[in-house]
């Protein structure tokens, strides 16, 4: 998918898995971690999104702990 956004969305973008295709992409992010039942890097505390662990489970633990 061409995303007229992509360079913009990557300088922003604070997923630290930095060999994903999706990668700037936001859509294409978000519609992926929804399909797995996992929610994107970018909505974790830093500490947190660094483990992968993108599960709906380790989002609240994370943010209760801030």
């Amino acid at each position: 998918m061409k995303c007229v956004n992509k360079d913009e969305n990557i300088s922003n973008c604070t997923c630290s898995y930095v060999s994903c295709d999706r990668r700037g992409i936001c859509c294409e992010c978000v519609a992926y971690h929804r399909r797995n039942g996992q929610i994107p890097g970018c909505f974790f505390p830093s500490d947190a999104e660094k483990t992968y662990d993108r599960s709906i489970r380790n989002f609240i633990n994370s943010w209760k702990k801030q």
